[in-house]
């Protein structure tokens, strides 16, 4: 048992609360949503068609990922079945023997894992169905006020921020409370599961929104020169209901899986502090931050207001509460570290955290924004044409990816300054303190997140249902905030996912290690004290296999994309030669595009995650342990690189675009238009789909990695059952690759 000073026990209960406040205000804000007004009749129309393949999609992929996670409960449930238990869980449940500690200890990963799964379920879906509700709600308002208008989106999207805050901190407090010391063999389920939902909703969210988008620009704005948002392609609910399973959905299910991640790794090394020094206030103090930052982002969030009648102002307001709750936490922070912590260096290595949240949002900003150079540059290059504009766009896009790299390793760098002269573990520590304090205003993210696709429906909504003109201005405008608001929360997002896999990384050395005492390997030997060692031939081939993995899932995830827009390519056109429908006087087929892009959508859902989970095992099991390790360095290195670099010429491409249609560079109809369409029609699978799912693949490798160590380690000779195990996760591994690659042909219809 973990003993407790009265302040402690005080203040963790205090934590439970503040994590039940955070759902109460996400719920408080829901109810003064849905009271707002939905319009005219013809919106509501086309709120009810985005609304039905909303919840059409959202009901496939359940049905999809309800068997993997049948499966994996119970692997999970096994997982601790072949190795001993470890100490903690032993001292944590005195009395009982060695198999019962397996049994309670399997139990509980296996709960876990299905409350992870389920939390990171809820914020995805429930988040979603509030976007849904909030963008005809945002699109009435616009015809009154842009203030009220930038309001409900931006407090619908604090019901997503404070649901992916209190529902991540309850769970992670309450398993903490049941199992202290052991604590840590159940939060891996609790993050694997959160992780493996977030992966299925990025990867499967991402394939639908941009096979829509890209097949409803190529043939509406290129082919036919009409509109957006023209209500006469057949593909343009489907580009809405994308929106909100791709942006929403998915994003809200991302953020939310690094955060719980970052805890299950922080507690995990506070537990290696706490065994060191004697003191619980390494264990105490994460769940005290990450506290303290739901509250600060309750208030932050409320205090998003625009002045009435002034449009412009919705980013200032947005970065007047996001910076409001950043200084509340820090005076907090420097609280807590002086009256408990009595040392200043976790307050810094949480103050580190938020300094790089901010310095991504500025460099993501600086790549992405229309006021800056590089997507001006980018806007300039169409006078030649898209093959000089997607260069421009490319170049953006890797010079991006370098600084945002350097940002991150000056950040990891820090964390050594801080604990200097100090063990490895407490650098680690520092680090997941650093992950932890990055998402500390995950309230304040998530919102500005789902801001974006929120307007960016309700101003579909407006073009489709003919709205006047002011409204549509005002629409215009805020659509132009959320792209921007999109674009930096993609980038906090990515970099909280490298600092999460590298906090995962330091939680695979900790753990590999105590397996390591527990079965008797000489001190000499221990993974802490070796390190990774990239001299070793093993661990060099772990290393290149690794950097390669990334590249392979952005291959097959891209391809997919490619495959579902070329089905809706021809859709579209089929039934633009139907009788009526370009003069507007029959209504297309809608729902035909919304069947294929989700059927498309839910194929790449199993094979895709069959391999971020056997990959690492074949690793593990046929190149040691050790090589584990390098294989992780390599797909953290190559998963940040890349998903940065695809993510800012994504959203560099889209705002070069929007740059033009607002009037520069020969303006909308015009050559260069659609040399910026084509450039932004590449971008969207890179910025959308590819870039923003390496973000949970990066975390179910190292997550896989950190629960599969102990039976690597007590596999660590090749049997004839390892042999087997390891050509039949080949064959799946291979099969998968197959599965989505192979060539779908359009079928003739009409």
């Amino acid at each position: 048992m973990i003993h407790m000073s009265p302040f402690e026990a005080i203040a963790l209960k205090t934590v439970l609360g503040i994590a039940l406040l955070g759902l109460a205000y996400a719920l408080f804000l829901r109810r003064n949503i849905l009271r707002e007004d939905k319009g005219t009749p013809k919106m509501i129309e086309v709120w009810e068609a985005i609304k039905q393949g909303a919840n059409a999609y959202l009901t496939r992929q359940l049905r999809t990922i309800l068997p993997v996670i049948g499966l994996l409960t119970i692997a999970l449930f096994f997982s601790v079945a072949v190795v001993p238990p470890s100490a903690e869980a032993l001292e944590r449940f005195p009395g009982s023997s060695p198999a019962q500690v397996k049994l309670i200890i399997g139990l509980g990963r296996a709960a876990a894992f299905i409350l992870g799964a389920l939390f990171s379920l809820m914020v995805g879906q429930f988040g979603m169905r509030i976007a849904v509700q909030a963008n005809v709600r945002v699109a009435a308002a616009s015809r009154k006020s842009y203030d009220k208008a930038m309001q409900i989106a931006y407090r619908a999207g604090t019901v997503t921020g404070m649901l992916t805050d209190g529902l991540g901190l309850f769970g992670g407090t309450i398993i903490f409370l049941i199992f202290q010391k052991a604590a840590p063999d159940a939060l891996l389920g609790f993050g694997f599961g959160g992780t493996l939902l977030a992966l299925f909703m990025r990867v499967g969210g991402g394939i639908f929104t941009k096979a829509a988008d890209v097949g409803a620009d190529l043939v509406g704005k290129v082919e036919a020169s009409i509109p957006e948002d023209d209500p006469r392609n057949a593909a343009v609910i489907a580009d809405l209901v994308g929106d909100n399973v791709g942006d929403c959905a998915g994003m809200a299910a991302d953020i939310f899986e690094s955060y719980e991640v970052t805890i299950v790794s922080g507690l995990i090394l506070s537990l290696a502090l706490v065994a060191a020094t004697g003191q619980i206030k390494w264990l105490v103090f994460p769940l005290l931050v990450r506290g303290i930052g739901v509250f600060s982002s309750i208030i932050g969030t409320y205090l998003v207001r625009g002045k009435k009648g002034e449009p412009g102002d919705a980013m200032k307001a947005i970065n007047k509460g996001f910076y409001s709750s950043a200084f509340i936490c820090l005076v907090a922070f420097a609280v807590l570290a002086g009256f408990y912590m009595h040392e200043w260096r976790a307050f810094l290595s949480v103050a580190v955290g938020i300094g790089l949240a901010v310095a991504i949002d500025e460099l993501t900003k600086y790549f992405t924004h229309t006021k800056y150079n590089p997507v001006r540059k980018i806007a300039r290059s169409s006078r030649t044409g898209a093959a000089t504009l997607i260069l421009s766009g490319l170049s953006v896009g890797m010079e991006s990816a370098v600084w945002t790299l350097l940002v991150i390793a000056a950040t990891i760098l820090s964390s050594i300054f801080i604990y200097w002269g100090q063990p490895i573990t407490f650098v680690l520590y520092g680090v997941a303190m650093t992950g932890i304090g990055m998402l500390t205003l995950t309230g304040n993210n998530v919102a500005m997140d789902s801001f974006g696709p929120i307007v960016d429906n309700a101003n579909g909504i407006g073009e489709m249902a003919g709205l006047e003109e002011e409204a549509r201005e005002r629409m215009a405008d805020l659509d132009a905030v959320g792209n921007t608001t999109k674009a930096i929360t993609k980038g906090v997002a990515i970099g909280s996912a490298v600092i999460a896999a590298v906090s995962l990384f330091g939680s695979f050395l900790t753990d590999v290690t105590k397996v390591q005492v527990q079965m008797g390997v000489a001190q000499a030997g221990h993974l802490l004290q070796t390190g990774i060692r990239i001299s070793e031939p093993l661990v060099l081939v772990g290393l290149l296999i690794g950097g390669s993995i990334p590249w392979l899932f952005s291959s097959l995830t891209i391809n997919a994309v490619s495959r579902a827009a070329s089905l809706i390519v021809v859709e579209v056109r089929r039934q633009f030669k139907l009788p009526g429908v370009m003069e507007g006087k029959t209504k297309p087929d809608y729902g035909k595009v919304v069947g294929i892009c989700t059927v498309a959508s839910q194929k790449e859902l199993v094979g895709l995650a069959a391999m971020a989970i056997l990959i690492p095992l074949l690793v593990g099991l046929g190149l040691r342990v050790e090589a584990l390790g390098g294989f992780l360095g390599g797909v953290i290195l190559s998963g940040l690189l890349l998903a940065v670099f695809m993510a800012n010429a994504g959203g560099a491409w889209d705002n070069a675009k929007k740059l033009i249609e607002d009037g520069n560079y020969g303006g909308r109809g015009s050559a260069q238009h659609k040399a910026a369409i084509v450039g932004d029609t590449v971008g969207d699978p890179l910025k959308d789909t590819a870039g923003p799912a390496l973000n949970p693949l990066i975390k179910v490798i190292n997550l896989v990695s950190v629960l599969a160590a102990p039976l690597l380690i007590q596999f660590r000779t090749i049997t004839p059952g390892v042999i087997v195990f390891l050509v039949l996760a080949l064959a799946a591994v291979v099969a998968a690759i197959w599965y989505s690659k192979r060539t779908v042909r359009p079928r003739r219809s009409g």
